[in-house]
C-alpha cells in the first residue's frame, strides 16, 4: 500500500478552493465585461461566446479542451510501458485530429454560420431520424470523455492525498459547474487560458527539474544511463533489443493505431470542438486550430518523456513510492506513473504541483464538455422537439439545468465504474470502438453533397455493431475469457477500433448504391437561425443591436464567406502536409530501422521537446494577451475612470439601407450573385 504524499485537507482544499476561486473570478469578469464592454449573457453568448473569439484564445481553448487527465496520465503510463516511443505515439496520434478538424471547422462556419451545434447541421440536412442517431453518438462521446476526466482525476487525487475517491468524484465538478453557469462558453474560453497558462508552467518546471536541476537525475545523460540499466533488469517485450530507447515497439505501435482511431471520434464527434469553431471569428478559426494543435503536441510528448521516463529511471530508488516493487499494471492503467515520479523528484512539492496540474486538466476539459452537452439538450432536443419558439431567457434557463443535471449524472456513473474496476486507461482505448463509426459520415455531411440520408443514418449503427463484435470475438479468441483485463488488452481493442473507423468506407458506398446518390444544395444549413435574445437585452436595459456579436450586415457576411473559402483551400494542403509529417515522415524511418537512441540523440530529443513547450507557452500562453491587448487596455481604463462605453451605432458610417443589420432571431438572409454560388460549391 503506497502512503499518500499529502494529507486529505490539501486534496479538499484544491478540489473545492481552487474551483470556487475560478467561479468568483468568472463572476467578476462577467460583471466587468457587461458593465464596460456591453457584453450581455444572452443565449447566443452563453453557447457561442458571440462568435468573435480570436486565434490566440481559440488556440488556448483547443489546448485546454484536448488536455485531459489522460493526456498527462495515460501518456506517462504508455511511456512507462514502451519507453520513448510511447510519448511520441500518443502525441502524434492525437494531434493530427485537431489539425484535420481545422478544415472541418472552416466548412462548418461557411455552410452554417448561425449554427449552435454540429447536430443542428445534421438535422437541417437529413431530418429527424439521422438527427437522433447523431445525438446518441454525440452524447456518448461527451459522456465517455467526461467519465475519463472524472475517473482519472479522482484516482490521482486519491493517490496523492488519500482523499476518498467517491468524494473526489462528486466534488471535482462542483467548481466547474459554478463558473460554467456564470459565464457560459465565454467563461470556458477565459478559464481555459488560465488553466493552460498554469499547466504549461508546471510542465516546464517538471522538465527542467528532471533534465537540469534534480539531485537524483539532473541531466539527460543520467536519465539515459538509468534507462539502459532498467532495460537490463526488465527488458520490454516487442521493443528492439528490449530497450526503452527506441521507436521500434510492437506494443507502442499497436497503441498508436488505437490512439489515432479513438481520437478521431472524440474530436470529430465532440460538440465541444464544434462549439469552439462556431465561437471563433471567421478570420481566426484556421490559425486558432493550427496554433492549438501544434502547441498541444508538446504537452503529452514532453510530459510523458519527462515523467514516464523518470518513473522508469527512479523506481529502483528508495524515494520512489512503490520501492522496492515495480508499479502494478492496475497502477499504470490508473495513470499513477506521473504522480509517483513527481513525488520521487520533488517530494510534497511535486505532489502539490501534480495535483494542481491534474485539477487544471480535469476542470478545463470538463467545462467544455458541460457546455457541449447543455447546448445539445438546449438546442437539439428542447428547442427542436419541445419548444421551437423558446425565448433566449428560457434557453439560458434550460442550459443551466442541463449543466447541473449532467454533472450529477456523470459523477454517479463514475462511482459505478470505480467500484467495478474500470479505469481511465480502459475507457481511453474503448472509446473508439463505441463512437468512431460515425466519424466518416459526420465529416462527409459538411464536405460531400452526395451522401444520402440512409447512409448517414445507418452507417454509424451498423459500423458500431461490427466493431463491438470484432472487439469481443478477438478478446475471446485471444484470452478465452471476457473480463476487464482481456477486453482491455491491445489486440481486441485494436480490432474493434479499426473496424469502427474503417467500416464506413465499405458501408457508405453500399447504402449509396442501394438508396441513390444525393445532390444536396446546402440551403437548409444556411437557414439555421440564432436564438431570439431581445427579452434578455430589454431586461438589461440594452438594445440587442448594441451587444457585440449579435448583428451582421450583408457586406460583412459576404466578406466572411470569401475569407472562409480562401481559408478552406489553405487548410486542406497545410493540414494534409502536417499530418503526413507527424504520422510518417518523422517516426516511421526510426521505427523501420529499429534505431536505438544514442546518448547525444536522446539529449537532442529532450532539448527539442523543451524548446517546443516554450514555443507552446508563447503561442497559447502569452499571445492571447498580446492579441487582446486593445480590449484589456480599454477595460482597465474604463474601470479606472468609471466611464461606460457609449451607445454603439446600428448602421456604420457609409453603409446604405441594403446593409441594414439583421435580427439574430432570423435565419441567414438569402444571398445573391457570387456569394450564393460560392456557398453552394
Amino acid at each position: 500500500m503506497v502512503t499518500a504524499a499529502l494529507n486529505q485537507g490539501v486534496g479538499y482544499g484544491i478540489v473545492l478552493g481552487v474551483g470556487f476561486l475560478f467561479a468568483i473570478g468568472m463572476i467578476a469578469t462577467t460583471y466587468v465585461l457587461k458593465r464596460y464592454n456591453r457584453e450581455l449573457q444572452t443565449s447566443e453568448m452563453f453557447t457561442t461566446a458571440g462568435r468573435t473569439v480570436k486565434s490566440g484564445l481559440v488556440g488556448s481553448a483547443v489546448v485546454s479542451s484536448w488536455t485531459w487527465a489522460a493526456t498527462l496520465l495515460q501518456s506517462s503510463g504508455v511511456c512507462y510501458r514502451y519507453g520513448v516511443s510511447g510519448p511520441f505515439w500518443y502525441a502524434s496520434g492525437a494531434t493530427v485530429q485537431i489539425l484535420l478538424f481545422a478544415t472541418l471547422a472552416i466548412e462548418l462556419k461557411r455552410r452554417a454560420p448561425n449554427a449552435h451545434t454540429f447536430l443542428e447541421v445534421i438535422k437541417a440536412r437529413y431530418g429527424t431520424a439521422t438527427h437522433i442517431v447523431f445525438i446518441v453518438f454525440g452524447l456518448m462521446t461527451n459522456i465517455l470523455v467526461t467519465l475519463m476526466l472524472i475517473v482519472g482525476g479522482a484516482a490521482t487525487v486519491n493517490a496523492l492525498t488519500g482523499m476518498n475517491t467517491v468524494a473526489a468524484i462528486y466534488l471535482l465538478p462542483v467548481g466547474v459547474v459554478a463558473y460554467t453557469l456564470v459565464g457560459g462558453l465565454k467563461a470556458t474560453f477565459l478559464t481555459d487560458w488560465v488553466h493552460t497558462f498554469i499547466l504549461l508552467i508546471i510542465i516546464i518546471l517538471f522538465s527542467l527539474t528532471t533534465y537540469a536541476n534534480s539531485d537524483v537525475l539532473g541531466s539527460p545523460s543520467k536519465v539515459y544511463d538509468l534507462l539502459v540499466e532498467a532495460a537490463t533488469r526488465h527488458p520490454v517485450s516487442g521493443n528492439a533489443e528490449g530497450s526503452y530507447l527506441t521507436m521500434r515497439s510492437q506494443g507502442g505501435v499497436e497503441f498508436f493505431v488505437i490512439n489515432i482511431v479513438g481520437n478521431f471520434g472524440t474530436v470529430f464527434l465532440d460538440n465541444g470542438y464544434y462549439n469552439k469553431a462556431i465561437a471563433a471569428s471567421p478570420v481566426h478559426a484556421l490559425p486558432g486550430y493550427i496554433l492549438g494543435g501544434l502547441s498541444w503536441f508538446a504537452i503529452p510528448w514532453l510530459t510523458a518523456t519527462t515523467m514516464g521516463l523518470s518513473a522508469l529511471a527512479l523506481e529502483s530508488n528508495p524515494r520512489f513510492p512503490t520501492f522496492p516493487d515495480r508499479m502494478t499494471e492496475a497502477e499504470v492503467s490508473a495513470g499513477l506513473a506521473l504522480p509517483y515520479a513527481a513525488v520521487a523528484l520533488l517530494g510534497k512539492g511535486g505532489a502539490v504541483a501534480t495535483l494542481l496540474m491534474i485539477f487544471m486538466a480535469v476542470t478545463s476539459a470538463s467545462s467544455a464538455e458541460l457546455i457541449a452537452v447543455s447546448s445539445i439538450f438546449t438546442y437539439d432536443i428542447y428547442r427542436t422537439y419541445f419548444k421551437p419558439d423558446a425565448s433566449g431567457k428560457r434557453l439560458i434557463y434550460m442550459s443551466h439545468v442541463c449543466v447541473v443535471v449532467y454533472a450529477v449524472i456523470i459523477s454517479s456513473i463514475s462511482v459505478g465504474l470505480f467500484y467495478n474496476g474500470i479505469s481511465m486507461g480502459y475507457l481511453y482505448v474503448l472509446m473508439g470502438v463505441l463512437i468512431s463509426a460515425a466519424v466518416i459520415p459526420a465529416t462527409l455531411t459538411l464536405v460531400w453533397k452526395g451522401q444520402n440520408k440512409w447512409a448517414a443514418t445507418l452507417t454509424p449503427i451498423v459500423g458500431t455493431a461490427f466493431a463491438i463484435i470484432g472487439w469481443l470475438v478477438t478478446a475471446k479468441k485471444t484470452c478465452g475469457v471476457l473480463d476487464v483485463t482481456c477486453t482491455g488488452s491491445n489486440s481486441p481493442m485494436l480490432a474493434g477500433n479499426v473496424i469502427a473507423l474503417l467500416s464506413p468506407i465499405v458501408l457508405i458506398p453500399v447504402f449509396t448504391l442501394a438508396f441513390g446518390l444525393d445532390s444536396y444544395d446546402w440551403k437548409s444549413m444556411m437557414a439555421i437561425r440564432r436564438g431570439d435574445d431581445h427579452e434578455l437585452a430589454n431586461a438589461a436595459g440594452l438594445d440587442l443591436e448594441d451587444v457585440p456579436g449579435n448583428t451582421e450586415s450583408q457586406a460583412e457576411f459576404e466578406k466572411e464567406q470569401a475569407m472562409l473559402s480562401r481559408a478552406f483551400k489553405i487548410s486542406v494542403s497545410m493540414t494534409a502536409f502536417m499530418t503526413i509529417a507527424m504520422l510518417i515522415l518523422w517516426p516511421m524511418p526510426m521505427y523501420g530501422s529499429g534505431y536505438i537512441f544514442s546518448k547525444p540523440f536522446f539529449t537532442g530529443w529532450v532539448v527539442v521537446g523543451i524548446l517546443w513547450i516554450f514555443c507552446s507557452f508563447f503561442a497559447v500562453g502569452l499571445f492571447p494577451i498580446f492579441e487582446g491587448r486593445g480590449t484589456l487596455v480599454h477595460t482597465f481604463r474604463s474601470m479606472l475612470t468609471g466611464k461606460k462605453p457609449t451607445r454603439l451605432p446600428i448602421v456604420t458610417e457609409g453603409e446604405d439601407d441594403s446593409n441594414e443589420k439583421t435580427s439574430p432571431g432570423a435565419a441567414t438572409p438569402e444571398k445573391t450573385g457570387e456569394t450564393k454560388e460560392a456557398i453552394s460549391s
